[in-house]
């Protein structure tokens, strides 16, 4: 896995040993972020459950200001630490070796621009982050939440916890879905 572009263009990446993570294949990384190039400047970037971190350091490579990793796994967590230190990013990040739910209390920002949501597949993770992030001041009607899950996933349980689909890009096995909050929520 390496950087695709900016200004840690080309840097190899590590990843953890083990089927435990699911990295974002590079292309559809690319694709990710040709769609969002346009909002990643200057922005507050969260990338929840990292994996190696590379969608948050890729943010940070393509000019996000701020860029927060949560990531319960040890062997996930050191990989963070390494690739910050790698691509020479340890200032402008934040990384949190807890549960989603207690870290995103743990973010103090005005306003995150974006935040990426990649969890396991298995379980109720997207609704208890969906739950949390409702709840949390700093996602707002601007804020781009985008969710990697199964192809196949229904996200219309978005709905439930104030949030709206505003787009989805499928991809062969998965997709990412495009959340923001309801103006009435």
């Amino acid at each position: 896995m390496r950087v695709i572009a900016g200004s840690a263009r080309r840097l190899k990446l590590v990843t953890p040993e083990g089927n435990d993570t699911r990295p974002t294949q590079d292309r559809i990384k690319e694709t990710l972020f040709n769609m969002i190039q346009n909002q990643v400047p200057g922005s507050v970037f969260i990338d929840l459950f990292s994996g190696s971190g590379g969608i948050g350091i890729e943010a940070l490579s393509r000019g996000a200001t701020r860029a927060y990793f949560v990531e319960n796994g040890a062997a996930p967590y050191k990989c963070i630490l390494a690739n910050l230190k790698t691509t020479h990013f340890e200032e402008e990040a934040t990384v949190f070796k807890q549960d989603v739910v207690i870290a995103l209390r743990n973010i103090h920002e005005k306003e995150a621009d974006i935040i990426f949501m990649d969890p396991p597949y298995h379980g109720d993770l997207y609704e208890r982050t969906l739950a949390q992030l409702q709840t949390m001041s700093y996602v707002t009607t601007n804020t781009m939440i985008i969710a990697e899950s199964p192809v196949d996933l229904d996200f219309s349980f978005a709905e439930d916890y104030g949030f709206e689909v505003r787009r989805e890009k499928e991809y062969k096995n998965n997709k990412h879905v495009f959340l923001y909050r309801k103006d009435n929520a």
